[in-house]
C-alpha cells in the first residue's frame, strides 16, 4: 500500500472531474502528494494547484480551493485547508490509521515494495577496482553504495545484475607483474634490498612471489621480460581477484558476473573494433586533428591526425581519439567496447560507480552510450567522494600491509560489517565522508547505526517482555492482524503510523532517483520516532506498550511495535546491515 500514491490518484480523478485537464495531462502532470513540512499542517499535502493552474488559466488557491471542496465528500478525509498561494493541507479521518496499520501487518515484508522497475534489466557496475592488490576504504564506499543501490533497484522491481568490470588489460598490471617478479626473485633468495620506487611495496605481493618460485623454480628468472611478464601477469591478477573477492565477502558484497577487460579482445573476439565499426555505421568516427587544450590539460591529446568519436554532438566538451599513435586502442575506446558489449547482453539501463576522481570521464561514456544505442540508453554514472578516516578526530595511519593506504579488511576487522556499510550510506554518494573509529562504535543516539539497530532490538524487546507477562496471549502476526487498531489514538502512535506509511514513497524515490542513502535517512527517523514515543511512556505508564491490565491496547501496540520492527528490518537488510533481535 501506498498511501501518498493512493491519495495523488484521488486528486487527479477529481481534477479531472472538474475539467482541470485530460486524462493524459493529470497522469503526466507532476501531482505530489507528501508529509507536510509541519507536522500541524495535517497528515498529507499537495501542489496539485501549483501544478495545474498555468495549463488551466487559472489562479493556484481558486483551484485549491475547489479541490478541497470535493476532497471533504472523501470519507477517509476530515479536513482539506489551503494554504499559502495555493498548497492543500489535507488530515485523514480517524477511521483510517487502523486500516493503514493493518496494511502493513498484512504486507508483511513485502511492504514498501514496488514495481517501478517494471522488471526492466538494469546492469549496476560497482567496485571495479585495478586489481593490484588488497581494497581500500576508497573501494570500500563505492562497493558499499553499488551493493545497496542494486538491492534497493530489485526491491523497486529491477531486474538486477551486479557486475565488477576487472580493468587487467593496462599498464598498471604490467607494472603489478615486475613487482610480483621481484618478490619471486627474492623468494628464491637474491638479496635486492627495498622495493624500487615505481613498483607495488605492499607485503600483500610475499604470497604471489612465494608461489611462483615454488612453482616454476628459477625458470622465470632467466627468461626475458617478454616471456615471463605475461606468465607472471596472469598468475598475480589472478591471486590478486582472490584475495579481491575475500575482501569483499568480508563487507557482504558480492557481484553476479566478474568481466574480464582482456577478454574484450580475446578468444577471436575484438569487441573494440565492432563498436567502432557501430559509431562509424552511424556517421560518428572521422579523421581529424584536436586542438590543443586550454587550460586544464586534456590526458589524451595528441597533435596529430587520428581517429576522432563526435562526443561534442552527444553533450561532451571535446572529440575523442580511438586510436594511439601506435595502432593501439586507448582505454577510451576499450571502455566504449564494454559498454557496447552490456547492450549486446541486453542492458540498456546501466548505472557506473566510480571514484570522484574519474569526474572528468563521465561526459565522454555518457556520450558514447547514447552515441551507441541512438540515444534509447541510459548510462548513470554515480561518484563516490573520498573517505577520510579518524580516531577520536585524529586522522588514522597508513596500514603496514597495503604498503601506502588503509584496507578495507582493516576497517571492518575494527568496526565490524554493519557500521562500515551504514555510516557509508549515511551520507549522499557525492559528498565527502568522514568516518571516525570511535564514534561509529559509541552506543549513543550520536551514532546512527547503532541507534537504528537499538530501534529493532528494542522491539524485539517488547515482545519478549510480553510474552512472559501475558503467556496466556498470542502474539504472532496473524493473531496480531485482529488486534483492535482503533484503540491507537494517542498522537505518538499516530506519528509512528505516519512515518510508516512514508515507507513506500521513500522506496520509490530513492530507487528513481539511485540514492540508497535515503533508506538509512529514513531508518532514522523511524528509529527517533519510536524512540520519542517509548520516551513518553517513561513519564507516563499509560502510553507504555504493555499493560497486562488492558489487553487490548497493548495488543494494538503491540502490532503497532511489530510493524516498526518489520520496516525497520527490511530497511536494513537493504542496505546490508543486521537487524539484531537483542544488543548488548
Amino acid at each position: 500500500m501506498n498511501l501518498h500514491a493512493d491519495f495523488a490518484e484521488r486528486i487527479r480523478t477529481i481534477a479531472g472531474r472538474i475539467g482541470l485537464g485530460t486524462p493524459e495531462a493529470l497522469a503526466a502532470a507532476k501531482i505530489v502528494v507528501e508529509p507536510p513540512r509541519e507536522a500541524g499542517h495535517g497528515d498529507l499535502a499537495t501542489n496539485v494547484a501549483m501544478v495545474l493552474a498555468k495549463a488551466a488559466g487559472r489562479k493556484p488557491r481558486e483551484i485549491a480551493t475547489e479541490v478541497a471542496a470535493h476532497l471533504v465528500d472523501d470519507p477517509d478525509v476530515a479536513s482539506a485547508e489551503v494554504a499559502g498561494p495555493g498548497f492543500l493541507n489535507i488530515r485523514l479521518a480517524d477511521a483510517v490509521w487502523p486500516r493503514l496499520l493493518a496494511a502493513v501487518l498484512e504486507e508483511g515484508a513485502n511492504f514498501g515494495r514496488c514495481d517501478v522497475g517494471g522488471g526492466r534489466p538494469i546492469n549496476v557496475e560497482y567496485v571495479s577496482a585495478n586489481p593490484t592488490g588488497p581494497m581500500h576504504v576508497g573501494h570500500c564506499r563505492g562497493a558499499v553504495f553499488g551493493d545497496a543501490l542494486a538491492s534497493l533497484l530489485a526491491f523497486a522491481g529491477y531486474d538486477v545484475t551486479r557486475e565488477y568490470y576487472i580493468n587487467d588489460a593496462g599498464a598498471q598490471v604490467d607494472v603489478l607483474a615486475r613487482s610480483a617478479f621481484h618478490r619471486y626473485r627474492e623468494a628464491l633468495g637474491e638479496d635486492l634490498g627495498p622495493v624500487p620506487e615505481g613498483l607495488y611495496p605492499g607485503d600483500y605481493l610475499l604470497p604471489v612471489g612465494k608461489h611462483l618460485a615454488e612453482r616454476y623454480g628459477d625458470l622465470l628468472k632467466g627468461q626475458p621480460e617478454s616471456e615471463w611478464l605475461p606468465v607472471v601477469r596472469a598468475v598475480t591478477i589472478d591471486a590478486m581477484m582472490v584475495m579481491i573477492r575475500e575482501d569483499l565477502a568480508a563487507l557482504n558484497v558480492r557481484h553476479d558476473v566478474f568481466f574480464s577487460e582482456r577478454s574484450l579482445v580475446s578468444n577471436g573476439r575484438d569487441r573494440v573494433k565492432e563498436a567502432m565499426a557501430a559509431l562509424a555505421a552511424r556517421g560518428l568516427l572521422y579523421e581529424g586533428r584536436l586542438e590543443p587544450p586550454k587550460g586544464q590539460p586534456i590526458e589524451d591529446w595528441e597533435d596529430r591526425e587520428q581517429t576522432l568519436f563526435r562526443a561534442t554532438e552527444f553533450g561532451d566538451d571535446v572529440d575523442r581519439p580511438l586510436l594511439k599513435s601506435d595502432g593501439s586502442y586507448t582505454y577510451f575506446a576499450n571502455d566504449i567496447a564494454y559498454h557496447f558489449d552490456k547492450m549486446l547482453r541486453g542492458f540498456d539501463l546501466m548505472v557506473d560507480v566510480w571514484g570522484a576522481d574519474h569526474g572528468g570521464y563521465v561526459k565522454r561514456m555518457t556520450a558514447a552510450v547514447k552515441a551507441l544505442s541512438d540515444g534509447k540508453g541510459d548510462l548513470d554514472v554515480k561518484l563516490c567522494q573520498l573517505v577520510k578516516l579518524f580516531r577520536g578526530g585524529e586522522p588514522v595511519r597508513m596500514s603496514k600491509r597495503s604498503g601506502d593506504f588503509v584496507t578495507l579488511r582493516d576497517v571492518v576487522e575494527e568496526v565490524g560489517v554493519d557500521a562500515v556499510r551504514f555510516m557509508m550510506l549515511y551520507r549522499k554518494n557525492d559528498a565527502p565522508l568522514d568516518f571516525d573509529f570511535k564514534k561509529v562504535t559509541e552506543q549513543s543516539r550520536d551514532n546512527p547505526v547503532f541507534y537504528v539497530q537499538y530501534a529493532h532490538a528494542r522491539c524485539r524487546s517488547v515482545f519478549r517482555q510480553a510474552a512472559a507477562e501475558m503467556p496466556d496471549v498470542a502474539l504472532d502476526r496473524d493473531s496480531l492482524r485482529t488486534a483492535p487498531l482503533s484503540r491507537l489514538v494517542d498522537p505518538g502512535e499516530r506519528a509512528i503510523i505516519a512515518k510508516l506509511m512514508e515507507w513506500p514513497r521513500l522506496v520509490e524515490a530513492a530507487a528513481e532517483a539511485h540514492e540508497p542513502h535515503r533508506i538509512s535517512f529514513y531508518l532514522y527517523d523511524l528509529a527517533s520516532t519510536l524512540h520519542g514515543h517509548w520516551n513518553r511512556g517513561k513519564e507516563s505508564p499509560d502510553l507504555r506498550f504493555i499493560n497486562a491490565a488492558d489487553r487490548d491496547s497493548t495488543l494494538a501496540r503491540l502490532a503497532l511495535v511489530d510493524a516498526v520492527a518489520e520496516v525497520l528490518s527490511v530497511g536494513l537488510t537493504l542496505l546490508g546491515v543486521a537487524a539484531p533481535d537483542e544488543m548488548r
